[in-house]
């Protein structure tokens, strides 16, 4: 992958149409924020474009794609944002993952996939970025980007609480307040918010929970049979990856969400020590050193003992 400048990200953007924005599967709201932000601001400017994810966006951000009006057009120009890898592509998104002309990311963990792209692993979030460029193309960004990407550093930040958190976070968090982001309405409506579905799945999903390794390590399970008996929706399953590692002693947080034909998704958050994304990196997946995931195609004793391992594996290297 060429590396660019953020400007050069801008003018390559500015200089092309009928523009696809992927997503990764299991969306978060960074992922949904970059997608519609840009997608947004390219329209903004005479572009067609489209976010695109082979899954389901979680209603929790219907606030942002109930807005967005979609398009039909022969893509001409691919991009990628908040993704580390294409193994992290599913459905119709997956169908570009040898196309992807531009990535803007902040993974470390990047495979280099795209033909060009600005990637820097230190940011807090990939909507950071996102912001810079569209600034390059867009001097006035409005409300409606203004609220996406707001909606991607608070969401991929813990409302401002991880490590990650820098200066430069708050700065620009700040700076689409003043674009006119409504970040009361945002956090309350991300982090305050639960349907009685959601609750009744959160119970049922803590009763799985199993302790490992002195229990350093915590591990959930987001069953097929949990979703149907709580009448939840794929969407509000975000945000429960952060469960098992806020235990007290706990150093590796796993969640296992079961999907379709022996596919189990992981995502694992860790603490300062262990590197998630390392962790994921065994069975093709990647992240951020805190949080990562990765698919495991097995039954679900053997997917399961598969994370347990590599889990023990990464605490041992850290003893």
């Amino acid at each position: 992958m060429r590396e660019l400048t953020i400007e050069q990200a801008a003018s390559l953007l500015k200089n092309k149409d009928n523009i696809i924005v992927l997503m990764h599967k299991s969306p978060d709201g960074d992922a949904v924020g970059c997608a519609y932000g840009l997608s947004l601001a390219l329209r903004a400017i005479g572009k067609k474009a489209e976010p695109l994810c082979g899954d389901e966006i979680p209603k929790d951000y219907d606030f942002i794609t109930n807005i967005f009006e979609h398009q039909e057009f022969e893509p001409e120009f691919v991009v990628s944002v908040d993704l580390a890898t294409t193994a992290l592509l599913s459905g119709k998104a997956a169908e570009f993952s040898e196309k992807i002309d531009l990535c803007i990311d902040h993974h470390a963990s990047n495979t280099g996939y795209a033909k060009e792209g600005y990637v820097d692993g230190k940011i807090a979030s990939c909507a950071e970025i996102v912001m810079e460029v569209i600034k390059c193309f867009l001097p006035d960004i409005t409300k409606e980007i203004a609220d996406a990407l707001f909606t991607g550093i608070c969401t991929d930040t813990g409302c401002f609480k991880y490590a990650s958190v820098s200066p430069s976070t708050h700065r620009a968090a700040a700076e689409l307040m003043e674009y006119g982001a409504d970040s009361k309405y945002i956090c309350r409506r991300i982090f305050d918010t639960k349907s009685k579905e959601k609750l009744a799945m959160e119970r049922m999903i803590l009763d799985t929970l199993i302790y490992d390794s002195d229990g350093k390590i915590a591990l959930v399970c987001i069953t097929k049979e949990i979703m149907e008996k709580s009448g939840a929706l794929q969407g509000d399953t975000d945000g429960i990856a952060a469960i098992p590692r806020q235990i007290e002693g706990v150093k590796i947080g796993v969640t296992l969400k079961e999907k379709e034909n022996g596919e189990y998704r992981f995502s694992v958050r860790t603490g300062d020590e262990i590197d998630a994304s390392s962790i994921c990196k065994n069975f093709g997946g990647g992240g951020h050193r805190a949080a990562a995931g990765c698919t495991i195609f097995a039954d679900f004793e053997t997917a399961k003992e598969k994370m347990l391992i590599a889990c023990r594996q990464a605490l041992e290297e850290n003893a």
